[in-house]
């Protein structure tokens, strides 16, 4: 079977608009967590968010083109970009047909739907953007990443709430081993910032409880009390092991199995007893052709909701058994928020750099343990470790469920 690589990273996050700068920030345990600035807060009970900030946009996408785009396909454009510059990835060189792009969002182009409803209200039909159709959709950024670097492979997007980002790179990754593919570009990307969506969230009351910004999300702590919206993107890509040694590519990781599942419970909560994110973990061992002792780090949803932490440390126990208590477990969400459908993508990144580095990024404002949550957080202080294997689980609305697992690459 057909080894799979991760060659390149673009991130995009509310810590640093690149991934060198986001990894500093994680393992520093610096929180992106601040004041909405996109709109006008006054009359929501939880002001904050994770914004990306101070993204040059120019540098990555056409000024002409740049006035057509929602938000989160700037994000999109960008990740990809430096992800493909950091494989070294010259299309010059590529047998057009055999690169492809499977990208993934839980909302599509949420900010361009929100303002060309109010133009279509205020102005009338005929001012209404003769673009939006084409640059609303979600998979509208696969499109434009093909168009931009002339890539005819497969090509489309995944949804699968805020499971999509391992539903993605999986499907990816899958490409690659059956063969139909040398390199995919592959993440996730999300901007939900915007009123109506943030009005939605609240209404679900899923969001932390106001205050200290970057102590708002407590992952696996007694007192938690939600989660934070974030935005940005998270893109990799991926080669045939083949493929990135002819050309000398610098190699950040293996991908060695991914999986997902349902619930087939409810469209908000979780399922007690986790069985459905327990069955993405077993299936994505079994496809990795390993088993619990050789899973050394599990960058975990952690949303910092109550039932969310509680369900997926019983997961844990459930799939890892004796070895569940020598494994650490961190949540990354308190430093970039939950960015939805790109959260995914973004942590898949996380547990591949945590290979290739050797360091696990932590838990923040872990402070009071809880006795439902038992495991070994990596509380507050990043920890430097031999990650021989990474796992990053994702937990979506609907049921949906995602579990990938890198190794670290030993030539």
């Amino acid at each position: 079977m057909t080894r799979v690589v991760v060659t390149g990273i673009g991130l995009i996050t509310p810590v640093g608009n690149d991934t060198a700068t986001t990894w500093d920030a994680l393992v520093a345990g610096r929180s992106g967590i601040g004041p909405i600035t996109h709109f006008d807060t006054s009359a929501y009970e939880c002001p904050i968010a994770g914004e990306v900030r101070g993204l040059e946009a120019a540098d990555f996408v056409d000024a002409k083109l740049l006035r057509r785009l929602d938000r989160s396909s700037v994000f999109a454009l960008a990740g990809a970009q430096q992800a493909i510059a950091d494989a070294g990835l010259d299309m010059t060189h590529e047998d057009a047909r055999r690169v492809g792009v499977v990208l993934g969002t839980g909302m599509g182009g949420a900010q361009m739907i929100v303002e060309q409803n109010d133009i279509l209200e205020d102005k009338g039909p005929r001012r209404v953007s003769p673009f939006m159709t084409s640059h609303m959709l979600p998979d509208t950024p696969t499109g434009l990443i093909a168009i931009a670097i002339g890539a005819r492979g497969p090509n489309f997007g995944i949804s699968a709430a805020c499971a999509t980002g391992g539903a993605t790179t999986g499907e990816a990754a899958e490409i690659i081993r059956s063969g139909r593919a040398d390199v995919m570009i592959t993440g996730g990307f999300e901007a939900p910032l915007t009123p109506i969506y943030y009005a939605g969230f609240h209404a679900m009351k899923a969001l932390a409880v106001a205050g200290d910004p970057t102590k708002a999300v407590k992952p696996f702590d007694l007192n938690r009390s939600g989660f934070i919206l974030g935005e940005g993107a998270g893109i990799m890509v991926l080669e045939s092991l083949e493929h990135a040694q002819a050309r000398g590519a610098r190699i950040y990781a293996e991908w060695l199995g991914a999986a997902t599942s349902n619930d087939a419970y409810d469209m908000v909560a979780a399922a007690e007893d986790g069985h459905g994110v327990a069955d993405a973990m077993r299936d994505a061992m079994a496809q990795a052709q390993i088993g619990p002792g050789d899973i050394d780090y599990i960058n975990a949803h952690g949303t910092g909701t109550a039932l969310n932490d509680r369900v997926e440390t019983h997961a844990i126990r459930e799939v890892f058994r004796e070895d569940a208590d020598r494994l650490m477990v961190s949540s990354t969400k308190p430093i970039v928020g939950h960015m939805m459908g790109a959260a995914g993508a973004v942590e898949a990144a996380i547990a591949a750099l945590a290979c290739h580095h050797g360091v696990v990024p932590p838990t923040i404002n872990y402070e009071t343990p809880d006795p439902d949550c038992d495991l070994d957080y990596v509380p507050n202080v990043a920890r430097t470790a031999t990650v021989r294997r990474a796992m990053s689980t994702s937990v979506g609305l609907g049921g949906h469920n995602s579990a990938i697992i890198f190794g670290r690459w030993e030539p």
